[in-house]
């Protein structure tokens, strides 16, 4: 779509249809392309990809629209819906006058035979010249001014840090992701649930994961048909979608070396052998959001720091099968005070004050997957144990018959790296695996839904949540796949397969510990 600012107002325009922002108020209206012409004289600076919505991060600073510069296609699910992530933004502020260089891609009708001119660097000696003539000028301004100076020139600190803050969240953790025609939020058992919802995509969303709602607010007070086109609804997480061959007389040297791509139709491989596309959708809530050291356990809302929603989906033909698990921050008062590497946990709050916190959460948990199993994976031992056991205590007072506890000291059992070790858990809880059985869909609706959920968690729910999950996960899509004939009974996945198959759950671990740790996950 086309993206132009006019005296008054940025306008974005694809087709008939056309978005006008007001730069006075940051007002958002739907308007006929047609009306480009009663614009003051508007300019084209180029495509964009879609509106994220509008923000001011404060009250000083003026309002700011954000929209999609750049994208990436990730793959297509089930039904040929394309599930796109987000590499690149554009942030105009409402208050600039003059033509913003946004770095877009240039509009050919607008801009034919134009070729991006290149940034002018000045010269060593040109900054020293500039930098002495800024400072003359300075030294002039009388002490009212100077102290007028002093405050814009912070104001312009606070907002260039922002907004470095901004661009830093959205493109270089590139962990936003969205779909024009599938509901990203939802997982396949809530979109199957009851009658067709003939509702637009952003009205079916699940509020937990929908990122950019706030921001996308005026669109969605607009309430007509027209708004539509233009909400475009984000989640947080990540998404990898791959298709796999079930070969067993291939070699693990020969795999794909980037399973990141999107999956491509594979020419050397016979017709003869199963393939299923695989996928994983991991959507992280908007409740309680934050850095890991500042967000940790519950907050009064009942919600806890670093909730993720994975959803893994096998497709067969036209068979398409979904198992859902979540992680989350131990759901008690505690935290981590200070700066130095792995500060000692404690507890914030006693356990009769915790109480009301924590039923809080769970009830909401309850009433969204039915029944749920703990895996708590924190060490029985050392300073981590303060945290599992004010965990146990407040399962015991919830007393439910729908939450099921489970404790495994990873470190203890998987100790030199044997993750292998994972499997003993595995064995233990393997009838329970069996009995949550996984949502499985066709064309003529549903033939089976999960229930319950296995919630997963150690201190960062990071690192040790994900080898836990991906080792579940595995358990059932072996399951899922013996059931739809893909693989044979005795036999194990294919090591090519498995290899994939490892490393999208690797990639998974690493998109969620860099949005909540800052850094790609430690491997334990």
């Amino acid at each position: 779509m086309e993206l132009f600012q006019a005296k008054d107002h940025y306008i974005l325009q694809q087709g008939e249809r056309a978005l006008w922002c007001s730069r006075r108020d940051g007002g958002l209206e739907l308007r006929p392309a047609t009306d480009l012409l009663l614009a003051w004289n508007p300019i084209c600076l180029g495509l964009v990809e879609g509106v994220i919505g509008k923000i001011q991060l404060h009250s000083d600073l003026p309002w700011w629209l954000i929209l999609i510069r750049q994208k990436a296609s990730v793959g297509k699910l089930p039904g040929d819906h394309e599930v796109c992530k987000i590499t690149k933004i554009a942030v105009l502020s409402l208050s600039e006058m003059e033509p913003q260089d946004l770095e877009l891609e240039l509009c050919k009708k607008h801009h034919f035979g134009i070729n991006r001119p290149e940034k002018i660097i000045p010269s060593p000696d040109e900054s020293k010249f500039l930098l002495k003539t800024f400072t003359n000028i300075k030294s002039n301004v009388s002490a009212p001014n100077k102290k007028k100076v002093k405050e814009s020139k912070e104001k312009e600190k606070l907002e260039r840090r922002l907004l470095e803050e901004l661009l830093k969240m959205f493109m270089d953790s590139e962990s936003f992701y969205y779909s024009l025609t599938y509901d990203l939020t939802n997982s396949v058992q809530r979109q199957s649930t009851g009658e067709k919802d003939c509702r637009p995509l952003w009205q079916k969303v699940d509020d937990r994961f929908f990122w950019n709602k706030y921001m996308i607010q005026d669109l969605t007070e607009i309430g007509t048909p027209d708004v539509d086109f233009w909400i475009i609804p984000l989640i947080q997480g990540f998404v990898q979608i791959e298709e796999l061959v079930v070969n067993y007389n291939e070699s693990s040297d020969d795999e794909k070396s980037s399973p990141e791509t999107p999956p491509q139709e594979s020419t050397c491989v016979d017709d003869i052998h199963p393939r299923f596309l695989v996928a994983l959708i991991s959507r992280r809530s908007r409740h309680r959001a934050g850095m890991r050291y500042k967000r940790r356990g519950v907050d009064k809302n009942g919600n806890v720091a670093n909730y993720v929603e994975t959803e893994q989906l096998i497709h067969v033909h036209n068979h398409t099968l979904s198992f859902i698990q979540t992680r989350g921050s131990v759901p008690v008062f505690w935290s981590q005070v200070g700066y130095r590497y792995n500060p000692r946990p404690r507890l914030d709050k006693s356990e009769k004050e915790t109480v009301a916190y924590f039923c809080a959460h769970f009830e909401e948990q309850l009433k969204i997957y039915k029944k749920q199993v703990i895996i708590n994976l924190v060490n029985q031992t050392g300073r981590e144990k303060i945290i599992g056991d004010a965990y146990l205590k407040q399962v015991l007072l919830f007393n439910s018959s729908h939450l099921t506890y489970v404790s495994f000291d990873f470190h203890e059992h998987c100790r030199g790296r044997k993750f292998e070790n994972v499997q003993t858990l595995t064995d233990a809880i393997y009838d329970i695996i069996l009995d949550m059985k996984w949502c499985w869909v066709d064309q003529a609706g549903v033939i089976c839904k999960q229930e319950g959920i296995f919630r997963v968690n150690c201190m960062d729910c990071l690192d040790r949540t994900n080898v836990v999950q991906a080792a579940i996960a595995r358990v059932v899509m072996e399951q899922q796949l013996k059931k739809l004939g893909v693989m044979p009974p005795e036999q194990p996945l294919p090591v090519k397969c498995n290899r994939i198959y490892q490393i999208m759950w690797a990639n998974n671990g690493d998109s969620i510990s860099r949005q909540y740790a800052g850094t790609a996950a430690l491997k334990i």
